[in-house]
């Protein structure tokens, strides 16, 4: 083996290499960010009305009277987002339930989890709704400049009907006569 040679793929590299790239494109293939945000949201909305904070000898607590609502919609909202990670093909209709819970999450519990929880599900949600996935990549054949151009704009048609190549041409008709052979109109 000379100094020229490269080493088969994936052989002897560092475990964390292999992960690292198996979980980007794990990552890739699904609305990663907008689960991870709706998730991320969801926890202060469940747990801030649960929540008591200690000063010496007084205890302050976050308690409200819909402390079950806030704690639905905040297991909902993790819910969501795994299901984003793990069910991409539900992702318009997880952001847009993620959507709706954040702003329900308003008057039920503490404003949203004190507008922490209510941005982070509602940027997720967003976030998912329009996530679409990578287009498949062209066959390595296909690579010249030239046919990625012409697939991407097909050629132009002319603006004004133009007579076809399997009509005869006939000197009684012009451009401003209207006439219906084989059903083509062209008046003007």
């Amino acid at each position: 083996m000379s100094a020229e040679t490269s080493a088969a793929p994936q052989r002897n590299e560092h475990f964390l290499r292999v992960f690292r790239r198996g979980f980007r494109t794990w990552r890739g293939q699904r609305p990663f960010w907008a689960g991870l945000f709706t998730m991320i949201g969801g926890l202060p909305i469940a747990y801030l009305p649960y929540a008591d904070l200690r000063l010496g000898n007084m205890t302050i607590a976050m308690a409200t009277t819909a402390g079950a609502g806030s704690l639905i919609i905040g297991v909902l909202l993790v819910t969501l987002g795994l299901t984003m990670w793990f069910q991409a093909a539900v992702r318009v209709f997880a952001g847009v339930a993620a959507i709706v819970l954040a702003l329900i999450s308003l008057p039920v519990s503490n404003i949203g989890g004190f507008l922490v929880g209510f941005l982070f599900a509602m940027i997720g949600g967003a976030l998912s709704v329009s996530w679409a996935p990578a287009k498949p990549a062209a066959p390595a054949d296909d690579d010249t400049a030239a046919s990625r151009k012409a697939a991407a704009y097909p050629p132009a048609e002319p603006p004004v009907p133009a007579q076809r190549a399997d009509e005869p041409y006939d000197t009684n008709v012009t451009e401003t006569t209207a006439h219906a052979d084989g059903g083509r109109n062209s008046a003007g």
